[in-house]
């Protein structure tokens, strides 16, 4: 499923706007700002409305941009379809996608509601996948702009009790150095945002609060993985990994046997656990 190329009319071209999916809170709220200071138009699409309003008429505010809001379930069956009606109603064309949109699931793979599996699946793999594919084409087609994936550290590695988020943040890495280099030399930049533990509430919410690498108190704040993250997009790096802790991680994953891996991440990952909602 492509978008419907932009097509001038009376009100002249399109303007290019920053769409990014899950912008009402934590990094893509703060990836928001990034963007906003830069100059960039924003379509902000969430589900929270008030909070979306809030964040931005601030960002409207402080940077004398234009900001539009979105608040749908991207996993509805005609996400892209409304997407593309909002766009054409407003006047506006994709020119930067910021795929932040997702939540996580944390606890026994095997004890996990089936319903909130597949809703995560959905909304990490499915629509990620599929709004990446929807504006890809006119984006190579104008030789401009691109996509920044959110995906996480752990999609470097598998995840007991984080199984399946671990999982899902590995196809994000995949497919975006994927697309990297098919995109590569076309005008469009592909980047994936690889943050260790953040100061959010993403955690809380998926269950994870009283695993032992959040009490350990580790993590950076959603302002500087977006500044990172906004910083390393705009310079064309395929793979962002935010912070010198989550650096070194990356790299000593590399050297450590799996085996002896497996049993030390479960170790920090089992949480005692509790449910989790949806960002």
């Amino acid at each position: 499923m492509n978008a419907s190329p932009a097509i001038a009319d009376e009100r002249g071209p399109p303007a290019p706007v920053t769409i990014i999916t899950g912008g009402s809170s934590g990094i893509g709220r703060a990836l928001a700002f990034e963007f906003a200071r830069d100059g960039n138009d924003l379509l902000l699409i969430a589900r929270n409305k008030a909070a979306l309003e809030q964040t931005a008429t601030t960002l409207r505010t402080e940077n004398g941009i234009r900001v539009e809001t979105l608040s749908i379930d991207l996993t509805e069956p005609e996400a892209c379809q409304i997407i593309d009606q909002f766009l054409n109603q407003h006047h506006l064309y994709c020119r930067h996608l910021v795929n932040n949109a997702g939540f996580g699931y944390a606890g026994a793979f095997v004890k996990q509601d089936e319903s909130e599996l597949l809703a995560m699946l959905d909304l990490n793999i499915r629509m990620l996948t599929l709004l990446s594919h929807h504006f890809l084409p006119d984006m190579l087609a104008r030789r401009e702009g691109g996509i920044l994936n959110v995906a996480s550290l752990g999609a470097l590695l598998a995840g007991p009790y984080q199984a399946a988020y671990y999982a899902s943040k590995a196809h994000v890495l995949s497919l975006s150095r994927a697309l990297s280099w098919e995109c590569w030399g076309k005008g469009v930049r592909i980047s994936v945002l690889v943050p260790g533990p953040v100061r959010t509430d993403f955690h809380r919410r998926m269950g994870a609060k009283n695993a032992l690498y959040m009490r350990l108190g580790a993590g950076i704040s959603a302002a500087r993985v977006a500044r990172i993250g906004y910083t390393g997009y705009m310079c064309g790096k395929s793979l962002i990994i935010p912070g010198y802790i989550s650096q070194f991680n990356a790299l000593a994953l590399k050297f450590i046997p799996h085996d002896l891996l497996m049993p030390i991440l479960g170790w920090f990952l089992r949480a005692r656990l509790g449910g989790r909602d949806k960002n």
